[in-house]
């Protein structure tokens, strides 16, 4: 079987390998940037405003998972962002504190290994629940081959919230915008006997199951 390491990009190797995989994915294949050593800054913060999390498969850099901590909700007016009815990004302000999932690859040789993706999302939720963050956004390009849309809303749990035609990636599809609540997510699910949803929850059912009694019984 194989061996999934996830870790946090800290250093200037593991840098290098994430840089691989963006290059790789972003930059050769889907053509979405032009340098992908200008994706990942040279000098790595332990704490901050970004975080980028290299997973490997035996060894192997297999794939890259991004998080932006508070990104701005309100879109350039330049991006002709449509939201859906009754979404209102005051109200979601209020009601949450967002991490965006920027940047989220998995090279193509491993995109037939559903674990990768759901160990980097496994990392990336302890961390942004340890820094007491309760939603997670993102979007996905429409109709793009190896989409995650499905994987971002079927298993995941993602909600489609609006639409934007334009973004920072050199693509010309159209951007699904998608949310996720985090411990609405996890009490529907906590009872659940699917493998992906114990993958998914490994090693952190203590703290979800601590942020859900201080919640208290909404949603």
């Amino acid at each position: 079987m194989s061996c999934i390491t996830v870790e946090r990009v800290l250093t200037e190797e593991g840098r290098s390998a994430a840089v691989e995989v963006i290059e790789r994915v972003f930059q050769r294949e889907k053509k979405w940037i032009k340098a992908a050593q200008e994706q990942l800054p040279q000098a790595l913060e332990e704490s901050g405003r970004y975080s980028w999390f290299l997973a490997k498969v035996n060894g192997r850099p297999a794939g890259v998972l991004r998080l932006m901590y508070d990104p701005p909700l309100e879109l350039p007016e330049e991006y002709h962002v449509r939201l859906l009815p009754g979404v209102n990004i005051e109200r979601m302000k209020q009601e949450g504190r967002y991490v965006e999932i920027g940047r989220f690859m998995i090279k193509g040789e491993f995109r037939k290994n559903p674990r990768i993706a759901l160990r980097l999302m496994r990392t990336a939720t302890r961390e942004v629940l340890e820094r007491d963050y309760t939603h997670f956004i993102t979007d996905v390009f429409e109709g793009e081959p190896n989409s995650p849309l499905n994987f971002h809303t079927r298993v995941l749990g993602f909600e489609v919230i609006g639409k934007h035609l334009f973004g920072d990636l050199n693509c010309s599809s159209t951007r699904i915008i998608l949310t996720l609540d985090i411990l609405k997510v996890y009490r529907r699910i906590r009872n659940s006997r699917s493998r992906v949803y114990s993958e998914l929850t490994e090693g952190m059912r203590g703290i979800l199951e601590r942020k859900l009694a201080s919640a208290g019984p909404r949603m």
